[in-house]
């Protein structure tokens, strides 16, 4: 089961189908879907939270395969902001988003650092991958913040079209390091 996470401004809180309404109304934005994995249908139906959350990411959380939460401020819990999910997937083991208006405030790099270690710390894996567009910058800062480092550049396929992308990775090992030299306390609750 998914566990509700927190960190200093965010409640992390495990999808939910009643979620898939809230998160329709705000997912769809070109600003937030660009940089996806192209498997995202573009334009977006008018049912895509509710059938990816009931066809996909619910199940694969029911089988231990994924965890997925949504992002919520502590100022205002009910209000979802953006998601972010881990998968046990071999080349991509976590993906995020989070609405444009809340963008550069340090709020997703409180997210990666709270599920990161979700990850290593309860999960036990000794790998996390991620990947991303080279244009996505303020993606890789977050990478870059939280010791990550690239291990191939290829192309994918995005919601924007094939894009050049960087694999990072960062270990289990790196990471239990991370969290000595720097000091994430004040981030995660």
């Amino acid at each position: 089961m998914t566990p509700e996470l927190e960190t200093v401004r965010l409640l992390l809180r495990p999808l939910q189908l009643a979620d898939a309404e809230q998160v329709q109304r705000i997912f769809p934005r070109w600003e937030i879907v660009q940089y996806l994995n192209a498997s995202i249908p573009w334009p977006y139906p008018a049912d895509g939270a509710l059938s990816y959350y009931r066809d996909a990411a619910l199940p694969a959380m029911e089988r231990g395969e994924e965890w997925h939460w949504t992002l919520r401020l502590h100022a205002a819990p009910e209000e979802i902001i953006g998601a972010i999910g881990l998968s046990r997937g071999k080349e991509v083991n976590r993906g995020f988003w989070l609405v444009p208006e809340q963008q550069r405030q340090g709020l997703m790099t409180e997210a990666v650092i709270a599920v990161t270690g979700y990850w290593f710390e309860v999960l036990g894996f000794p790998v996390l991958r991620v990947s991303k567009a080279i244009a996505n910058t303020g993606s890789r800062r977050i990478s870059e913040k939280t010791g990550m480092r690239v291990v191939s550049v290829e192309e994918r396929n995005y919601v924007g079209g094939k894009m050049l992308s960087e694999v990072w990775e960062l270990t289990a090992e790196e990471w239990q390091q991370q969290r000595t030299d720097r000091d994430f306390s004040g981030w995660v609750v």
